[in-house]
Parts: structure tokens; sequence; C-alpha cells
């Protein structure tokens, strides 16, 4: 049976598996420290019988007024685990802990590219936002789509109303 619980530092040391993913970004070990630190609710890992890391969310809140809102940083599932329904369970935690801090939606960052997980956020009701150019660097750099879903904080769904021209990363809020 999966276990899901939140993320703690011998974690790290269990987790790169989960990264091997083309599509997964891999970040140092102080960033993933400073999201431990700075918002534990949101770092959350689901571990197998056996006590593997199958996949992991990692997120956090922030904002102002009519724009504070749960952005999901980082969401991985290891291929071997992939469609059990893993990602959607820690979508829905993080979702959950966005809406008791009152935000007034969730948001994340996907590459344009990206069909499976494109697909799999809209099922769970997330629309494409915005179009940021260049997001990804590598070669080539690629777009990320901005895909938001609105809590029930936001009663009119301002929040996922689609903005029409793109934006450069460095225009981000």
């Amino acid at each position: 049976m999966t276990t899901l619980r939140p993320f703690c530092c011998d974690d790290m040391f269990k987790f790169n598996h989960v990264n091997l993913d083309p599509l997964t970004e891999t970040y140092g070990l102080s960033f993933y420290l400073q999201y431990l630190a700075h918002w534990p609710e949101y770092f959350q890992v689901a571990e197998s019988p056996s006590n593997t890391i199958m996949g992991y969310i990692m997120g956090k809140a922030e904002g102002v007024g009519e724009n504070w809102h749960g952005h999901v940083t980082a969401l991985a599932v290891a291929p071997e685990y992939r469609r059990l329904g893993l990602a959607n369970q820690l979508m829905e935690i993080l979702e959950d802990i966005s809406e008791k801090k009152c935000c007034y939606f969730v948001d994340l960052f996907v590459r344009v590219s990206n069909a499976v997980a494109i697909s799999m956020y809209s099922n769970l009701g997330y629309c494409v936002y915005r179009t940021v150019l260049q997001y990804y660097s590598g070669t080539p750099e690629e777009d990320a789509y901005d895909m938001r879903k609105a809590l029930s904080r936001d009663v009119h769904r301002r929040s996922i109303v689609p903005l029409k021209d793109p934006v450069r990363p460095e225009d981000l809020d």
C-alpha cells in the first residue's frame, strides 16, 4: 500500500531515481532544502511498502492580494509507478493545503511539448493562463504554459481568465 507523507531530510538520499526523466527539472540540494524549510507542508512524497520513493510534489504559497496562490514547483513520479493516480493524489494534497491557506488559485509551469502532463493537468481542472516564452533553458530553449486552477476563494474565477499575449520569464510576477 502506498503511503503519502511529508518529505523529510533523509528522503534527499532516496529520491534521485524519480528525477531521471528528461522532462523532470532537477535542482540543487540547497533548493530542495529551502523548500523543505520554508514550505514543509507543500513537500510531500509517495512511498512504497518497501520504502522506495515513488514520487513527490514540491510547492509553495506566494503572492499578495488576489494573486495569493499555491504554486507547484515540481511534481515527479518514477516511470515504474506512473498511471497509478499518484500524481493526481499529490496534486490533491497541494490543492487542499492551498485551500486551507485561503489561496485564490494554484498554478504551475509545464513544457509546451509535454502533452501527457498538459492532458493530466487539464483533466484535473487546470487551464492554460498564458505562455511564457523561453522559460526552460537548454538546447533548444522551450516555452512553458502557465496553467491555473481556481480555488473556492476565487468566487468569480478571475484568476484563470487567460491572457492573450505571451510573456518572458523576467516579466513574471
